[in-house]
């Protein structure tokens, strides 16, 4: 709907002084996803708040219904935006013009009443309200209002898709919902558990952006909310990443339990529990964030892309590729999910079952890869460690569940596996991409993250050096090198962000302390503004590259420091 990132004429939504483009700071309230902009113009100061607002709970929700227990607090569908004067007086401008359907449809307008501060946009079946107290005037498919404010003034305005389109009359009740919703972000924050450590900051943002990321009707975490930033600038990486990735699932309960926010961790093993598998009863790679199964990538061709960059994406056409990785993903937040909680559910063992019969079944075929290369199938070797993860962690479940049968078989799978992948997958002592190749390759990082060999066993030692030395740049890691793999795709991509933290996890657990600190500074350094990261880093410009912000580049954050401050706190109790 306001999609000027993609292409400036498909719609866009702004609040600023008249004839500005670029703030003088922007930051998040402490504690909160409430966005305040800063804006110094040549006769004035002023104070831009932003939020998607949070409220009491009264009734079901028509707009996003729930699959999961409401909590006291929910969306209220609606964007809140306050203005006020800190020094001098400064002419405002406000412009709100929706593109609906990425541009194809044009907005049409109506002033609503006879004081014009209330107009309705409504394109297809879908209708928007905006709400402010200044005077709003209708241009074609955009409304414009002008408003010079004084030291001390104040002014709002909302946009609204609620049912009934609610929307606060004035500026007093555009505060309120502002006040309403940093308590609730406090609030939410004061329950998990963070660590009294020099690093406390950055895992509090990254914990704000999970659950700003998170689909509170279903428990899913978005993967990002954006499609199509470019991986490549100008160049043909892009994809739309608004969906739920089965791999982010242990990634995501690692980081929520250590958080100690175990609701969020159970909300998304439901959500897991709900998903409707394949035929041959494995997950998908990745669900769209209300369960749904069909993910169709299309492609808008009228638009410009993200500083010229082709093509912009619609759905995401890996999500029927076989990726072998999944099974153990999922096997893991299991476990990991049912020791927090010390039981198994009931509705979770079906799901064990069929995960580790998929990867019994599958381990020994070729895949597409944790990375959904577009190139031919291949013996990866992290989609087998997955499938070890599977198979071992799937033993480990029916250990608990006091099965007599199930943990000898299924560990006697995982032996197989990690016999063949020593066997195939090691070249000079080091694991390589996959079986007929001498490339590295980042996600084999997960070896020492998922247990695959003991923290002191010289294979995975050199592995974890192999990549820190021959597989970065300028010390950030590369998921592998674009001219060594067919991944189907051309062109250069930038470091991964999360295979660089997935570096610090390794090197901590390998017993390098300080490289792995060292390391974690540095990604610590490159965080956005507003302490965010998007996919990859590009080390030659410091840009983030591709979708922004990506979850499992914050999960990963925070794996990485539990990691090394665990690894201090037991320092500090022996020594």
């Amino acid at each position: 709907m306001f999609g000027s990132l993609l292409d400036r004429q498909i719609g866009t939504f702004r609040l600023a002084p008249f004839g500005l483009n670029v703030p003088t700071a922007r930051s998040y309230e402490p504690g909160t996803n409430i966005l305040a902009t800063t804006w110094n113009t040549p006769t004035g100061w002023i104070l831009v708040r932003d939020a998607l607002t949070m409220g009491p709970w009264h009734r079901e929700d028509e707009v996003t219904p729930h699959t999961r227990p409401p909590a006291d607090d929910d969306a209220d569908h609606m964007l809140v935006r306050s203005i006020l004067c800190l020094e001098g007086s400064v002419e405002m401008q406000l412009i709100c013009e929706p593109g609906f359907d990425y541009g194809r449809v044009p907005a049409e307008w109506s002033l609503d009443g006879g004081d014009r501060h209330r107009a309705d946009a409504r394109g297809g079946d879908l209708t928007l309200r905006l709400q402010t107290d200044m005077a709003l005037g209708i241009e074609g498919e955009w409304v414009r209002a002008r408003h010079t404010l004084e030291q001390g003034d104040q002014s709002f305005c909302a946009l609204s898709w609620a049912e009934g389109l609610t929307v606060p009359e004035n500026v007093d009740e555009a505060n309120a919902r502002l006040a309403a919703t940093g308590r609730f972000w406090r609030r939410w924050l004061s329950r998990a558990r963070l660590p009294d450590h020099r690093w406390r900051q950055p895992i509090q943002r990254s914990a704000l952006a999970i659950k700003g990321l998170t689909y509170m009707p279903t428990g899913a975490t978005v993967a990002a909310p954006t499609t199509s930033l470019p991986e490549t600038p100008g160049g043909e990486r892009n994809w739309d990443y608004r969906f739920t990735w089965m791999r982010d699932a242990t990634f995501t309960l690692q980081a929520l339990h250590f958080l100690n926010l175990d609701w969020e961790a159970d909300e998304f093993m439901q959500f897991v529990a709900d998903l409707e598998p394949n035929e041959d009863g494995a997950l998908q790679i990745m669900y769209g964030i209300d369960g749904r199964r069909d993910l169709t990538e299309s492609i808008r061709e009228e638009l410009s892309g993200y500083a010229g960059a082709h093509p912009v994406r619609l759905g995401n056409g890996a999500f029927d590729q076989r990726q072998n990785d999944v099974f153990g993903a999922v096997l893991d937040s299991i476990l990991l999910h049912t020791r927090r909680s010390s039981r198994l559910p009931r509705r979770l063992w079906p799901i064990v079952q069929s995960q580790a019969r998929c990867a019994t079944a599958l381990w020994r075929e070729p895949d597409q890869g944790i990375w959904e290369a577009r190139g031919e199938p291949r013996h990866y070797v992290s989609s087998k460690l997955m499938c070890w993860v599977a198979l071992d962690r799937a033993a480990k479940l029916a250990e608990i569940r006091g099965d007599a049968e199930l943990p000898a078989s299924w560990r006697a799978t995982a032996d197989e596996i990690r016999a063949d992948i020593l066997e195939h997958g090691v070249r000079d002592g080091v694991l390589r991409q996959h079986y007929d190749t001498d490339a590295l390759d980042a996600s084999n990082l997960l070896a020492a993250i998922f247990g695959f060999l003991p923290g002191d066993d010289e294979c995975l030692r050199k592995s974890v050096e192999a990549i820190a030395d021959d597989l970065t740049e300028d010390g950030f890691v590369l998921r592998y090198r674009t001219d060594e793999t067919d991944d189907g795709l051309s062109g250069k991509e930038g470091s991964f962000l999360i295979c660089s933290f997935w570096l610090v996890s390794a090197l901590a657990n390998v017993g390098d302390q300080q490289r792995a600190r060292d390391l974690m500074e540095r990604l610590l350094s490159v965080a956005s503004p507003l302490g965010l990261y998007a996919e990859e880093f590009d080390t030659s410009t410091g840009r983030h590259l591709g979708n922004f912000p990506q979850a499992f580049s914050h999960l990963a954050l925070i794996e990485a420091a539990a990691r090394i401050i665990l690894a201090e706190r037991l320092e500090e109790l022996s020594g």
